[in-house]
C-alpha cells in the first residue's frame, strides 16, 4: 500500500507532480516547454500534462479553480488514481508533489486519489510479487500541510484499504470468527478495546435474532463490541457505531437465485467493516472522540436447522418477530445489537449495513442511503462530510406511516413490509429497537462495485469510512 509523507525539499531526479492553477515557467522546463504546457492549460483545457525526462516525468495537474471546493477535490483524487496509474505502469516507485496551489485540500485530495487508487487484493494470486504495484512512497512538498494532516490522512487510508480487504475476503477464509480476530488484531495494532461475545455468551443475552439466523450454519456467531476512549475525549456520551457482520448471505430458505445476486454476498459484512475499521482509523489517528462499535455476525445458509418463514422470534429486548422472509436477515441480528447499545446511553448511534436491494436499485453506486431520527443538525453535518469525502448521502422519508406495513396478525411485529417502499420499512423496523437518536446507513449500492471507479476499487470500496472519519474530526 502506497503511504504519504511530508518532503522538506525538492529533491531533482525523480518524479515530479507539480499542483496548479495556471501555467509557469518552473522546474527547468524550457522556453519552447512553456509555450506548449500554457497552450495544453488554457487553450486545449487539458489536466494533466506529462514531459517525459530520461530518468524520470514531470507532470503538471491543473485544479479548476472556479470549480465548487467539493468537485474540485474529487476531480483532484480522480486525477491522483490517474497519477497512479501511470507511474505504477512505470514501475515507478516513489513520487514527489509539489503544490503550487496553496491549498491545502487540493495536495491531499491528488495523494489521497493517488494511494487510493494503487490498491489492489492479489494476497490470493500466485504471482502476486510481480503483479504488485510498485509505487509506495507519495512525498508531498506544500507550505499549507503539516504532520497531523499527514497522520491523519495516511489513517484514513490505510482503514480503508483493509475495510476494502476485509470485504473482498471470501467466507472460506473470513468467517464470523476469523472477522472478529480481524478487528482483536486492529485493536491491539493501534490501542481500542476489543471484546468478543461467543455463541454462549450471545444465547445467555438472548439475542434471538443473531441465534435464528446463525440456525442454518455449522460456524458459530460472534458479537464484537469495540471501544476507543481516549482520555481528551469531547465527547461525554459515547458515539455508537453498528455494523451488519452477515460473513455470507445465500439468503437461507428464501434462497437468492444465482448467478445474479448471490455471487458477491461474500460482501454483505461491509457495514461491520465499517465499524471496526472507523475505530482503527480513530485510534490511529488519536482523534479525541469517545466511539464503541458493536457488530454482530453470521453467515446465513438453508442448512441445519435454519430458521423459515413463518418462524416467530424473541429477540434480545423480548419483542417478538414473524419471520417472513430468511433473506431479510441483516435487520434480525441488527436489531440485537441495537437493542443492546440501549446499555450505553449514548449520544448517538449510526447503523451501517448492506441491508436492501430496494436502497441499491433506488440510487445505484452513487450514494448512502441515509434515514433516521437524529437531530437535523446531525444529519447536516454527516451530509456536509459526504460531499467534502464524496460519499454523498440521500436522506429517504422516516414517516410513522411505513409501520403499518409491518404489523403482525401474530407477534409484535413482522420483519419484510410488503413490495414497496423496501429500504424505509427496513429502517422502520430497526428504529423499533432502539430509544436514542439514531441514523441507519443502507450501504447497499456502493458497497461492492462490479468495475474499478476512479480511486474506488472493484469489488469492496471501504465506502463509509472516510465519511465516518470526517465527521468524528469535526465533532
Amino acid at each position: 500500500m502506497a503511504s504519504i509523507r511530508k518532503a522538506s525539499s525538492i529533491s531533482a531526479g525523480g518524479n515530479i507532480v507539480v499542483l496548479c492553477y495556471k501555467a509557469k515557467p518552473s522546474f527547468g522546463i524550457s522556453d519552447e516547454e512553456f509555450v506548449y504546457l500554457k497552450k495544453q492549460i488554457e487553450e486545449l483545457k487539458k489536466k494533466t500534462i506529462v514531459f517525459n525526462r530520461l530518468s524520470h516525468q514531470l507532470l503538471f495537474v491543473v485544479a479548476d479553480q472556479k470549480q465548487d471546493k467539493y468537485k474540485r477535490y474529487e476531480t483532484l483524487r480522480k486525477g491522483g488514481n490517474e497519477l497512479a496509474a501511470l507511474l505504477n505502469g512505470n514501475k515507478a516507485t516513489s513520487v514527489l508533489i509539489v503544490d503550487e496551489t496553496a491549498e491545502k485540500e487540493n495536495i491531499l485530495s491528488v495523494s489521497e486519489g493517488m494511494a487510493l487508487g494503487s490498491y489492489q487484493f492479489i494476497r490470493h494470486r500466485k504471482e502476486k510479487e510481480k503483479e504488485k504495484n510498485s509505487l509506495h512512497d507519495i512525498l508531498v512538498y506544500s507550505s499549507k500541510v503539516n504532520e497531523k494532516d499527514i497522520l491523519e490522512l495516511n489513517a484514513v487510508i490505510e482503514a480503508t484499504c483493509a475495510a476494502r480487504d476485509l470485504v473482498n475476503e471470501p467466507v472460506n477464509v473470513l468467517n464470523a470468527e476469523g472477522l472478529a480476530e480481524s478487528f482483536q488484531k486492529m485493536g491491539k495494532q493501534v490501542g481500542f478495546k476489543v471484546e468478543v461475545f461467543n455463541k454462549q455468551k450471545i444465547e445467555s443475552l438472548k439475542m434471538g435474532g443473531l441465534l435464528a439466523v446463525n440456525k442454518g450454519s455449522v460456524d458459530p456467531p460472534t458479537f464484537s463490541v469495540m471501544e476507543y476512549k481516549p482520555a481528551n475525549a469531547k465527547n461525554k456520551k459515547p458515539f455508537v457505531l453498528v455494523g451488519k457482520g452477515l460473513v455470507y448471505d445465500t439468503g437461507g430458505l428464501s434462497l437468492k437465485p444465482t448467478p445474479n445476486s448471490m455471487d458477491s454476498m461474500k460482501c454483505d459484512m461491509a457495514g461491520g467493516a465499517v465499524v471496526g475499521c472507523t475505530l482503527f482509523a480513530l485510534a490511529k489517528a488519536k482523534i479525541p472522540v469517545h466511539v464503541i462499535g458493536l457488530v454482530p455476525s453470521t453467515d446465513n445458509r438453508p442448512g441445519f436447522n435454519a430458521f423459515a418463514p413463518g418462524d416467530i422470534i424473541t429477540m434480545h429486548d423480548g419483542t417478538t418477530v414473524e419471520m417472513l422472509n430468511s433473506d431479510a436477515e441483516g435487520r434480525m441480528i441488527l436489531a440485537d445489537a441495537l437493542s443492546y447499545a440501549k446499555k450505553y446511553e449514548p449520544r448517538l448511534v449510526m447503523e451501517f449495513s448492506t441491508l436492501t436491494g430496494a436502497a441499491a436499485a433506488a440510487i445505484g453506486a452513487n450514494g448512502v442511503v441515509m434515514m433516521g431520527n437524529a437531530d437535523e443538525k446531525v444529519k447536516d453535518k454527516l451530509m456536509k462530510s459526504g460531499s467534502r469525502v464524496h460519499e454523498r448521502l440521500v436522506e429517504f422519508p422516516f414517516w410513522e406511516d411505513y409501520d403499518e406495513l409491518l404489523k403482525s396478525d401474530i407477534a409484535d411485529m413482522k420483519n419484510i413490509g410488503g413490495p414497496y417502499a423496501g429500504a424505509i420499512t427496513a429502517g422502520r423496523f430497526l428504529v423499533k429497537f432502539t430509544n436514542y437518536p439514531y441514523i441507519h446507513f443502507d450501504i447497499a449500492g456502493p458497497a461492492f462495485i462490479n468495475s474499478k471507479d476512479g480511486y474506488r476499487s472493484k469489488g469492496g470500496t471501504g465506502v463509509g469510512v472516510r465519511l465516518l472519519f470526517d465527521f468524528f474530526k469535526g465533532i
